[in-house]
């Protein structure tokens, strides 16, 4: 593991920078609207939906016959891969 040491006034800079850019992301994705995450699908959604255990999914997202989209540590897949990959079955 290696160790990176910055300023404070560079870390702060950083922090702004990201919330801003969070912010923007958050303006755009009100603006376009269309594509919201309660379309998406969780884990536990996956899992029941192909009647399969949390590992087995793991090893298709590990094998990347599974898309997904990570964000905030939560896992989230989009239907229509979740349908790709059942006709592949």
């Amino acid at each position: 593991m290696e160790i990176v040491s910055i300023e404070k006034k560079t870390f702060e800079e950083l922090v702004l920078r990201l919330g801003q850019f969070v912010k923007r992301m958050d303006s755009i994705n009100r603006q376009r609207g269309g594509r919201r995450m309660s379309n998406w699908m969780d884990n536990q959604d996956v899992c029941q939906a192909l009647k399969i255990s949390p590992r087995t999914l793991q090893t298709l997202r590990n094998s990347g016959r599974l898309p997904h989209s990570k964000i905030n540590n939560r896992i989230y897949y989009r239907p229509e891969d979740v349908e790709r990959l059942i006709a592949d079955f």
